[in-house]
């Protein structure tokens, strides 16, 4: 099984509510699309969200980054050769993880297709059922009520509350969201560096002392305040967790050496795919630190890749938030992983189980 083609496509998909955290303001996924074709007919895909905020990636970069850089280097090479093919990915540029993500995810799902077996089972086993959470996005006090009651209502009984925007404003939506919920759902806030370290003790002290009961609080200071990451961490009763200063295994270590958070959230777009994922969470098993895993703004193409890595990595990986799809006004996908609201379930079928994707815009 060679690769003959690798081709760029946009996938456009409505939100049903916009997407607002303390860093940005999205009403739609537009995500780069890798499609992997080899010489036999099979197809592998894979998808990158232009993340400028965090990643600082565009559409332009991914484009640039698969077509320039990692496509000419894969042709020809061989699915089988697994660990080659990744190392060819990984060492055609420097950072544009999503972009590599990308390209990983369809190389990964076309090595699972090779093997005739759903890629969790390739990747240690599990049980293909998981619940993930929804997020809550920042908003006035009694939009963000209504949409977690509506939460609820739809079954979820994790809520990822976005907020970050102005400290005192936060504890009032945070209080409020408390109240109208009660112990119907755990809430886990995500601050998206919004805050000082000053500001998170603060606040957090203040909605502890409150008895407002949070599952975990996330990366509420900026990337590269490790010090004040771990000051939050020594100071609040509620367990913190590292999104944006963790993007891979080096930047766990030194998070893990500092002792700086409680918790880490793999996202395959920070990660540069699956392989560093993988890392991540063995690495923080050695440690016996929980992970989540999480998701940006993608479709069900590669967050169906996350949920075969929680999967197989569910010793470690106990948090879920990969909402994306549930976020979006429709699946665009034909196959791979069921997204029933929080109920995620992976079928029995090859690779990532994708059969074809609508709306496919060729680049």
């Amino acid at each position: 099984m060679k690769i003959v083609e690798i081709r760029l496509s946009m996938l456009r998909v409505p939100l049903r509510t916009p997407f607002r955290t303390a860093l940005r303001e999205v009403d739609s996924v537009e995500d780069i699309v890798v499609t992997v074709h080899t010489d036999d007919g099979h197809v592998g895909y894979g998808e990158a969200p232009p993340t400028a905020a965090i990643t600082g990636e565009t559409h332009a970069s991914i484009i640039a980054a698969v077509r320039r850089h990692i496509a000419p280097r894969l042709i020809g090479e061989d699915i089988a050769d697994l660990n080659r093919v990744v190392g060819l990915i990984q060492s055609a540029l420097e950072k544009n993880t999503s972009a590599k993500a990308a390209a990983e995810i369809a190389i990964y799902d076309l090595w699972a297709q090779y093997h005739g077996a759903p890629l969790y089972q390739l990747l240690g086993g599990g049980h293909p059922r998981l619940s993930t959470d929804l997020t809550i996005s920042v908003n006035d006090v009694d939009t963000m009520v209504a949409d977690a009651l509506n939460a609820i209502a739809r079954g979820y009984t994790s809520l990822k509350i976005k907020i970050g925007k102005k400290i005192d404003d936060d504890i009032v939506r945070v209080r409020a969201i408390h109240t109208a919920v009660g112990e119907s759902a755990l809430l886990r806030l995500d601050a998206n560096q919004g805050w000082t370290a000053a500001e998170a003790v603060r606040a957090i002290r203040q909605l502890e002392d409150a008895g407002v009961r949070m599952e975990l609080v996330e990366q509420p200071v900026k990337a590269h305040d490790l010090e004040g990451l771990r000051h939050v961490t020594r100071h609040v009763d509620t367990p913190i967790m590292a999104d944006e200063s963790a993007f891979g295994p080096k930047d766990l270590l030194e998070l893990i050496r500092l002792r700086a958070a409680d918790i880490v959230n793999i996202k395959l777009m920070k990660t540069g795919g699956i392989s560093g994922a993988l890392r991540m969470a063995d690495i923080a098993a050695m440690h016996g630190m929980e992970c989540m895993i999480g998701c940006m703004l993608e479709s069900s193409i590669s967050v169906a890749a996350a949920v075969h890595v929680a999967v197989a990595r569910s010793n470690v990986i106990t948090k879920i938030d990969l909402d994306g799809p549930s976020l979006c006004t429709f699946n665009p996908v034909d196959g791979g992983v069921d997204f029933d609201e929080s109920h995620l379930s992976i079928p029995p079928l090859p690779g990532l189980g994708i059969r074809s994707i609508r709306g496919l815009e060729p680049l």
